[in-house]
């Protein structure tokens, strides 16, 4: 197990009608605040009238900034700063998914800064100040309620690039499972395969002797895989609701990350594929994390031997580990298909003639020095070569 320092500034409001509690949440950090959103959604069903409610019960000020798209665009997020700048906000509260709460805090860390916040995303500078940011959380998924973690979409060129910071960590999120009752079922299973890719990414570590979170990554996937079926019935399952919810933050406020080194290629080759086809991020990952594995696991079979019997209940073949790591790969593709997700390019509906691959290839390559991924360090014929499992 490596060294690490770990803690998490951020106050979980988790349950039943907690988003009546907003404004005094947000009393203590302000009364001049930008509310952040994606579509009118959360006015049709009556979650904005109770928020703006709330806080005008403490005397908050608020004003509002919708429109936010899945893989959060450049563009918003400057027309954010300037809001902010001109009313003098210094507040802002995310409704909505990882799309929103993203938006959100690339606006927070825009805000205090007087250079180009595109910077920030290409690692030419690290950001150390932002406007505090809150969330109430309506798609389980991206974790980003609790995480060092923002990703943006850059409308000239489509690159779609991270921020990993602690300094964006919000300071508190609203977590009440209700409001997820209504998502479409691709928002469910989409959040589902986001989940479950940000404990993979983190499981499939090179650090040895990392058995206590090795057993926390098994055990929240577990919880994933048992409920999200149940959701695809039963949308509003407020049990199954809860787990999906509160796993969708212990998967990504790295808890499971502790002593050890994840792995994150897949993510990075993902990427590529929202950023210039526009696509779920979670569909995407579904389609990648598959091919990934097949591509990477004789690196270290005896892990994903593992992976395969503890996670996916695989028996175990002695006398041949690289079968039984397979079969574990596919019962993880099956889990997938089974909830309605998409395991191929052509299932996605992206391009899969070879230059279009290269595309791909190439842009996830640019502004990056060195390999990809800390698992297995991948080049550029690796990636095409992962792409390629990827098409059907």
């Amino acid at each position: 197990m490596n060294n690490f320092e770990w803690s998490n500034p951020t106050n979980i409001i988790f349950g039943k009608d907690t988003e009546k509690q907003v404004g005094q949440a947000v009393s203590g950090y302000s009364k001049s605040i930008l509310i952040h959103y994606g579509s009118d959604r959360i006015k049709k069903n009556g979650l904005f009238d109770k928020v703006t409610a709330s806080l005008e019960a403490e005397g908050i000020r608020w004003m509002e900034l919708g429109g936010v798209k899945p893989n959060p665009r450049l563009g918003l997020v400057k027309e954010g700063i300037e809001i902010c700048r001109k009313n003098n906000l210094d507040f802002i509260l995310a409704i909505g998914g990882g799309s929103v709460i993203d938006s959100s805090k690339a606006i927070g860390v825009g805000v205090v800064d007087d250079g180009d916040i595109w910077d920030f995303f290409i690692g030419k500078r690290i950001p150390v100040k932002t406007l505090p940011v809150a969330s109430i959380l309506t798609i389980p998924a991206a974790g980003s309620e609790a995480s060092k973690s923002c990703v943006i979409t850059k409308e000239e060129g489509w690159y779609k690039r991270p921020i990993n910071e602690n300094v964006i960590k919000p300071v508190f999120a609203i977590m009440n499972p209700e409001l997820t009752y209504t998502l479409p079922h691709n928002q469910t299973v989409n959040g589902v395969a986001d989940i479950m890719a940000h404990i993979i990414e983190r499981y499939f570590t090179s650090v040895k002797n990392v058995d206590l979170t090795d057993r926390m990554c098994e055990g929240v996937l577990k919880a994933v895989i048992d409920n999200a079926p149940i959701l695809v019935d039963e949308p509003d399952n407020y049990a199954a609701r809860a787990e999906i919810m509160w796993a969708s933050t212990l998967a990504h406020n790295d808890l499971l990350s502790t002593g050890r080194i994840g792995d994150w290629g897949s993510h990075q080759i993902e990427h590529e594929l929202s950023a210039i086809y526009d696509v779920a991020h979670g569909a995407g990952l579904a389609v990648i994390l598959p091919a990934w594995m097949k591509y990477a696991y004789k690196h270290d079979v005896k892990l994903f031997v593992k992976f395969a019997v503890r996670v996916w209940n695989v028996d175990e073949r002695f006398d041949d580990p690289e079968r039984t790591a397979l079969e574990g790969i596919e019962r993880m593709k099956s889990f997938f298909s089974s909830i309605g997700l998409p395991v191929t390019l052509q299932e996605l509906g992206i391009p899969t003639e070879e230059a279009k691959i290269d595309e791909m290839v190439k842009k996830a390559f640019e502004e990056r020095a060195g390999g990809i991924g800390n698992f297995l360090s991948l080049k550029e014929k690796d990636v095409k070569a992962i792409l390629m499992l990827a098409v059907e």
